[in-house]
């Protein structure tokens, strides 16, 4: 049976570049891998056919003699190279492993390092989160604190290389430094994690007394930190390079502060935004009258009160609130009014406030049209 042209086999016009062809390849190798095609019996042929196809035009030479002479360029000897894909498993693994990473690259932790490729770096140390409270007055003027962090910190006795005496660690003779170490299985060449040296690419011979070869110790830290004025809960602030120390001299990672600033006796906030709830006297509600409210700064202000001021009736204080956190403009305070009912009151002023309640129909307006309503809807509701 004559053999299919190898662009035809991949999808691709001759004139395609190369990184169209591994492209190509890396679609056909997905659909008919035989372990996704298990009901198709030729699945298994077309991937082999596949396979010859990408052999030869991934090589800039074979594939210029193919464009040349077509299959006869590798029949009888001609244009050296042997025969491709002739059903031979190393032709296989020959041609798959150049797209293994692309493939499966995210699921074995990206690429250990090819043919060619230099010693791996050393091992990054991990993130941390410092949880801190502070109050809203802290929140509004910014501070700075001094916290203690436990951490791992690079060893003072081997410099961090985790060898005694501060010696260079040896390349891993298993993976010749490169961390993982490849297998062929059948159609797959599977890459693993070097056993030997545990992904490092290094191995130390004689460990550091101290950090037992880690390079790293567990120490607390005293950091001072920098609140920027305004800052709210879930506010993150990040330090970079004050996290856990990496392991064998590697870089250290970050420290991440997330604030979260305790409730107030006297202002709720909302973003840059305050709010305070100021009781007031039923007298001073009616006559009207100034008072005095706190700001957050420690300062006070006077507020007018209207007469005939109900419950709930806002005031607002600008650029009394909370400040932007990159320097934007203050936010606004609010003054909430809450009318006091009088309690514990003496005979005299029960009798004046009877006697003001008698004479003072007119002076409650909601109150006159809410019954009116009322005597309304029952009256509708005998007819």
């Amino acid at each position: 049976m004559a053999k299919r042209d190898f662009y035809d086999v991949l999808g691709v016009a001759k004139g395609a570049s190369a990184d169209e062809i591994k492209k190509a390849y890396r679609g056909k190798a997905k659909e008919l891998h035989p372990d996704r095609n298990a009901d198709n019996p030729k699945a298994e042929d077309q991937f082999k056919e596949a396979n010859e196809a990408y052999e030869i035009l991934k090589d800039a030479e074979k594939k210029a003699a193919y464009d040349r002479y077509g299959h006869a360029a590798f029949e009888g000897g001609m244009g050296g190279g042997g025969r491709p894909g002739g059903g031979g498993q190393g032709d296989f693994a020959s041609a798959f492993s150049d797209v293994f990473d692309d493939l499966f690259g995210d699921f074995m932790g990206g690429r250990g390092g090819g043919q060619g490729g230099g010693r791996p770096r050393a091992s990054r140390g991990s993130d941390l989160r410092y949880n801190l409270r502070i109050s809203l007055e802290d929140a509004f003027g910014g501070m700075h604190k001094t916290i203690n962090v436990p951490t791992s910190v690079g060893c003072d006795t081997c410099s961090g290389t985790g060898a005694e005496g501060g010696a260079e660690p040896q390349t891993c003779p298993t993976c010749s430094g490169m961390g993982k170490v490849r297998a062929q299985q059948g159609f797959f060449t599977v890459e693993r994690t070097c056993p030997t040296c545990n992904g490092m690419g290094q191995t130390i011979k004689n460990p550091c007394g101290n950090c037992h070869g880690q390079g790293r110790v567990q120490k607390d830290r005293s950091l001072s930190v920098n609140i920027p004025a305004g800052v709210e809960t879930g506010t993150r602030i990040r330090l970079a390079g004050e996290g856990e120390a990496g392991m064998r001299g590697g870089p250290s990672g970050d420290l991440y502060i997330f604030i979260e600033v305790d409730d107030h006796d006297l202002f709720q906030r909302d973003g840059q935004q305050l709010f305070c709830r100021v009781p007031v006297s039923m007298a001073t509600a009616a006559l009207g009258g100034d008072i005095e409210v706190p700001t957050i700064d420690g300062g006070r202000s006077r507020v007018k009160i209207p007469a005939g001021s109900q419950s709930g009736r806002q005031m607002r204080l600008r650029s009394k609130g909370m400040p932007g956190l990159r320097g934007g403009a203050a936010g606004d305070m609010f003054i909430e009014l809450a009318v006091e009912t009088p309690v514990n009151l003496s005979s005299k002023q029960k009798e004046l406030l009877r006697e003001f309640d008698k004479l003072g129909e007119e002076n409650n307006p909601h109150s006159s049209k809410f019954f009116s309503a009322v005597k309304s809807f029952w009256d509708g509701m005998k007819g």
